[in-house]
């Protein structure tokens, strides 16, 4: 091979452009592996809050009444029993004897009613959604102030993929294409809601 060849296939290879898209889409896919964790955190949350007025996403809330065969009639000896066959191991915040025969017992999150004479305890009270309630606390931002760090970045993240998303696919399926007309209607969307719902 020539000189003059050499020189021709080294000038096309340096004229040979970025190939951008590859870069970019690897880059929206490790975005979306990163975001995955976040992303079920908020979707899901964010289904239970909105229906907040339908139920309580934090608590499940309980009202049975237990029946025991004897109950002692002395105050401490009757809330020891009951707590122990109940399985509680916490201390009472206030036991009250609302008369010779009922006791109140207030927990943390629950109240026993306790009546000796007829065996029978009311449970009223909350049981916490295990991993709901979490996901809301931090959805809420009801964490220390670390978490908005996390909770800006994962919205730069989101931002990155939206936009990102857009430019992944060339020609009639990217954004000239198919993609443009989704794009449109996924800002038309909100605005229409907006609109026809009298907005804020």
């Amino acid at each position: 091979m020539d000189e003059g060849a050499v020189g021709a296939t080294t000038k096309s290879k340096r004229r040979r452009p970025m190939r951008w898209r590859p870069i970019l889409r690897s880059l929206h896919r490790d975005t979306g592996y990163l975001a995955v964790g976040l992303t079920l955190v908020y979707a899901l949350s964010g289904l239970a809050v909105n229906h907040i007025a339908d139920w309580d996403p934090n608590f499940t809330h309980i009202d049975v009444t237990h029946q025991f065969d004897a109950i002692p009639a002395q105050e401490d000896a009757a809330v020891a029993y009951v707590a122990g066959r109940l399985g509680i191991d916490e201390t009472p915040n206030d036991v009250f004897a609302y008369s010779e025969e009922r006791i109140i017992v207030n927990y943390e999150v629950r109240t026993l009613t306790i009546n000796a004479a007829s065996g029978s305890v009311k449970d009223v009270g909350q049981s916490p959604r295990l991993l709901l309630r979490i996901m809301n606390w931090l959805h809420l931002n009801r964490g220390k102030k670390a978490w908005t760090y996390f909770a800006d970045s994962y919205a730069v993240m989101l931002v990155f993929l939206a936009l990102s998303g857009m430019f992944m696919l060339p020609g009639r399926r990217g954004l000239l294409g198919r993609g443009g007309v989704l794009v449109a209607i996924g800002i038309a969307l909100p605005l229409l809601y907006v609109h026809f719902s009298g907005g804020p």
